[in-house]
């Protein structure tokens, strides 16, 4: 490991969240006004994230009044307190920029949903399984 490397590392916050596009969070900014130091929340949606290590930066944009704001944030900033994941995009692409073309309900982008079953043959299984109750399995073992 070179020096420079050994920097880096070192520069690197510990709890960082894994960020992708269509994710929507919210980002805990400090903002310094004259002598005073406060904190700026950014809640949006996350259109790209660029970059790698200590250089890995994220744009957020939201519409406030009609008019779309975004907002680029290095994720390990000093003047980043925290980054707050609210939810998880469903996307297909990487770079979210046709969302600037968009609004309304044509801008929204649908959840993306962990665990989920893929087919329906899956989820039907999975509900006859709920709706069967617990098995002689799992009484055993909670005794």
């Amino acid at each position: 490991m070179n020096v420079i490397q050994q920097l880096e590392k070192e520069q690197q916050k510990a709890k960082v969240p894994a960020l992708r596009a269509g994710d929507t969070v919210k980002v805990h900014a400090k903002v310094v006004e004259g002598t005073r130091e406060r904190i700026q929340v950014f809640e949006g949606l996350v259109i790209r994230v660029t970059g790698g290590g200590l250089r890995r930066n994220f744009t957020v944009r939201r519409v406030t009044h009609g008019v779309g704001v975004e907002r680029t944030f290095l994720a390990h900033s000093p003047r980043i307190d925290r980054i707050e994941v609210l939810r998880h995009g469903e996307v297909r692409q990487a770079r979210l920029y046709y969302l600037r073309g968009k609004v309304g309900r044509g801008a929204r982008i649908r959840e993306r949903r962990e665990g989920s079953a893929g087919s329906k043959a899956e989820a039907l299984a999975q509900r006859a399984a709920r709706a069967a109750g617990p098995t002689d399995e799992d009484d055993a073992d909670e005794s």
